[in-house]
């Protein structure tokens, strides 16, 4: 029984962890190099992850400053960001690259924090059906005889307790990136 509670704890911390991954990805009108993490450069014939080739830092609040190790990859570096789904205009000097943050529109911003909004319960039903798997799980163990029926019971209701923690992660992480979205 124990083994079913720890899965479906670390499960349900994953699913926290994934959201909050997936809001490292999602611009707001900051700057971020976590943005960047997923666009990936043509390196000598190969994709390549942006952050192996290049150094990515944040000098200002909305200006990332792309600093490649290897001055000929600028132009992919460039047609990349240019391809993402960023909606950002990368400026070459011929040394670095500037990828200026222009502020978001009123309009912009509801439609991100819309997202996040979706986002956040997309991670809200993947607990519920951690639970919901966990609590089958159980119900078997004491069918077959493995765990009693009090021992069953006991462990829906630490499983539910760790559902009702992980939403509210879930709720705090969501209203944190609504927040962080809608100020100008």
């Amino acid at each position: 029984m124990q083994n079913v509670i720890n899965n479906c704890s670390e499960k349900m911390k994953k699913s926290v962890a994934s959201l909050q991954a997936d809001y490292a990805q999602l611009r707001t009108g900051r700057a971020s190099a976590a943005l960047f993490d997923k666009i990936k450069v043509e390196y000598y014939g190969a994709e390549t992850p942006l952050s192996q080739v290049a150094s990515i830092s944040v000098p200002e609040a909305r200006m990332v400053v792309i600093q490649p190790w290897d001055k000929t990859v600028l132009p992919a570096i460039e047609k990349a960001i240019q391809k993402s789904e960023l909606g950002l205009n990368p400026n070459n000097d011929g040394k670095l690259i500037r990828v200026n943050f222009p502020a978001l529109t009123a309009e912009r911003r509801k439609e991100l924090a819309k997202q996040a909004k979706a986002t956040a319960e997309q991670s809200r039903v993947a607990v519920r059906n951690i639970r919901r798997d966990a609590m089958e799980e159980l119900k078997k163990m004491q069918k077959a005889g493995d765990i009693s029926e009090d021992q069953q019971k006991d462990g829906e209701t630490k499983i539910q307790k760790l559902t009702d923690s992980a939403i509210a992660d879930i709720n705090k992480v969501a209203e944190t990136k609504e927040k962080e979205i809608m100020e100008i």
